[in-house]
């Protein structure tokens, strides 16, 4: 995260922790530095051993046409998106084959699986993590280690949709939900919680969406 200090403040407030507990611990990460994503596995590494669970949740996005958006931009998207989360795994990989162990839940969104309108760079990123999910859930299933997604579909309350979605256009495309609204972070954070447990133990190479059955395939 790029506020540890945040980062702690919230885990506080979660799980009731005294600011000193020592199973505690945020570190700095730009998904776009190498030697930041070095430091901060070798951080966690070194504090817990081999991670239990990993969860790729950070994301960026950028309005515009294809045609408006420049491939700067679309390469800042793609290194935050997907090549960031390929790193930070690829640097956490030996001590989990090593351990035997481990799960892995990537976020991609409904832009990843159906596309949006004006955040291609966004939807065609996530859409990778689908793929992706599906190469290293098959690459390490014989390690012990269980690779799956989450494609949120309209989530209220995110940063997201206050940037990029007008308060008019978010409410039109309620409409579209099954169940008459949007979801809420909170439902998201069930999946993740779900797919980080033994709870689903026989489950890998899976994208569940979270969409209220404004997609159905």
């Amino acid at each position: 995260m790029r506020s540890p200090e945040t980062g702690l403040e919230r885990l506080r407030a979660a799980t009731g922790a005294a600011a000193d507990d020592p199973r505690l611990l945020a570190v700095r990460l730009d998904l776009e530095d190498a030697e930041s994503i070095a430091a901060a596995a070798t951080a966690v590494q070194q504090r817990i051993g081999a991670p239990d669970v990993l969860v790729h949740n950070a994301g960026i996005a950028a309005a515009g046409t294809v045609e408006d958006v420049p491939i700067s931009v679309w390469e800042r998207i793609f290194s935050t998106n997907l090549f960031g989360p390929v790193a930070l795994t690829k640097a956490l990989l030996p001590s989990m084959r090593a351990a035997g162990r481990g799960r892995i839940v990537v976020l991609s969104s409904a832009g990843g699986i159906a596309g949006m309108p004006s955040v291609a760079a966004y939807s065609a990123a996530k859409g990778a993590i689908v793929s992706l999910t599906k190469g290293l859930a098959k690459e390490l299933a014989p390690h012990g280690i269980r690779v799956n997604c989450v494609a949120p579909g309209l989530i209220g309350e995110t940063a997201f949709h206050g940037r990029f979605t007008p308060p008019a256009a978010f409410e039109a495309a309620t409409k579209g939900v099954l169940l008459g609204r949007a979801g809420t972070p909170e439902e998201v954070a069930t999946v993740v919680a779900f797919l980080a447990s033994a709870d689903s133990s026989f489950l890998t190479g899976e994208t569940i969406e979270i969409n209220g059955g404004m997609n159905m395939r």
